[in-house]
């Protein structure tokens, strides 16, 4: 069950992820796909701010994690530069801890995501407009889906 939102503004996509994140708990997996400025890390942003987390969410590019301390800690993985990488560098200590794990470019660490999570697909429709694809896997974020949206998307 997949369920499309259109935001019309950056303001709009962080209020989105703001809302998903209430509902968000120790241990999440959320995976973010779309191209380059599509909006993944103004959507990381949202999920940071409703975590209570104040340091500025930057695209963890260069450095792989970001680790943001909160009322839950964010992981912001961004594991593109992993791509036929045999290294391990310990993400499933991250992938199985104790905060949310928000995981962009998945295709390239697919055997080390957990089954469920919820995959996000962000796409560009204009300078400012985006369609957000949220696909649960699992009840639980079947449920987080559902909640967020009865909450006013």
């Amino acid at each position: 069950m997949t369920e499309i939102v259109q935001t019309n503004t950056d303001l709009e996509t962080i209020q989105l992820a703001v809302r998903l994140s209430s509902f968000l708990k120790p241990g999440d997996v959320l995976t973010l796909e779309g191209d380059l400025g599509a909006g993944k890390t103004t959507f990381t942003k949202g999920i940071a701010q409703g975590l209570g987390i104040e340091r500025t969410v930057s695209s963890p590019t260069f450095t792989i994690v970001k680790e943001y301390e909160g009322e839950i800690p964010l992981y912001h993985m961004d594991v593109y530069r992993l791509e036929d990488s045999e290294e391990d560098i310990g993400l499933e200590e991250y992938l199985h801890g104790d905060g949310v794990s928000i995981v962009e470019w998945p295709q390239f660490i697919e055997e080390l995501l957990p089954e469920e999570r919820l995959a996000i697909k962000i796409s560009y429709v204009d300078e400012n407009r985006r369609t957000l694809e949220l696909t649960p896997r699992g009840k639980h974020y079947q449920r987080v889906v559902r909640e967020m949206l009865r909450a006013g998307v």
